[in-house]
């Protein structure tokens, strides 16, 4: 079962949580006319295996958005900070 550290409620069952994408792509400027680039942003993904960085919203509880650093193989997690503290 995967549990996530919330930094605001504590150790969670990912039931309570959204998954809310992948945290290291570059998203666009807002007013980027670029369609290639919101193109690339929404759709070309890679599937890494091992350590990644994600988003995830605690839904059912502070409802906080984290970043969440988690093997894909194992499902550990490495680390969680606030999104809005988050610097890629």
């Amino acid at each position: 079962m995967l549990r996530i550290p919330c930094p605001c409620c504590g150790p969670r069952d990912h039931d309570e949580f959204r998954y809310g994408g992948d945290a290291s792509v570059p998203r666009p400027a807002p007013d980027d006319p670029d369609p290639e680039a919101w193109h690339a942003y929404v759709y070309r993904r890679q599937n890494p295996k091992g350590a990644h960085r994600e988003y995830w919203q605690h839904v059912l509880g502070c409802r906080q958005w984290l970043v969440v650093e988690r093997d894909t193989v194992s499902h550990r997690i490495g680390s969680v900070v606030m999104a809005r503290e988050w610097q890629a």
